[in-house]
């Protein structure tokens, strides 16, 4: 089953996004992690939102621990608080071909 996250970082910024996307996506996003379908990003309303969408819990969770987390801690310019995050085990998930 597709699984989505959203992580809100309250006062986050674009810099902060930009330096911690170097790290975990270091090719720019041109070929993501293994079971990652999506990714999106942008400023909100008080701070600063990730979208993703993973083909299943576990691939998120694999991705999190052996890349994301590593590669984002105690990063200099990178987010400075922890997310305000939200999962979703997706009943439908439709994308453009």
């Amino acid at each position: 089953m597709a699984f989505a996250i959203t992580h809100l970082w309250p006062g986050g910024t674009q810099e902060q996004y930009d330096a911690t996307i170097a790290v975990v996506h270091p090719n720019g996003g041109a070929d993501l992690p293994k079971g990652q379908l999506f990714h999106a990003a942008g400023p909100c309303e008080g701070g600063y939102l990730i979208m993703a969408v993973h083909d299943s819990r576990a691939s998120w969770e694999t991705f999190r621990d052996e890349i994301l987390l590593p590669r984002a801690a105690g990063l200099a310019g990178g987010f400075t608080t922890p997310a305000i995050e939200t999962d979703v085990d997706l009943h439908t998930l439709w994308i453009a071909k």
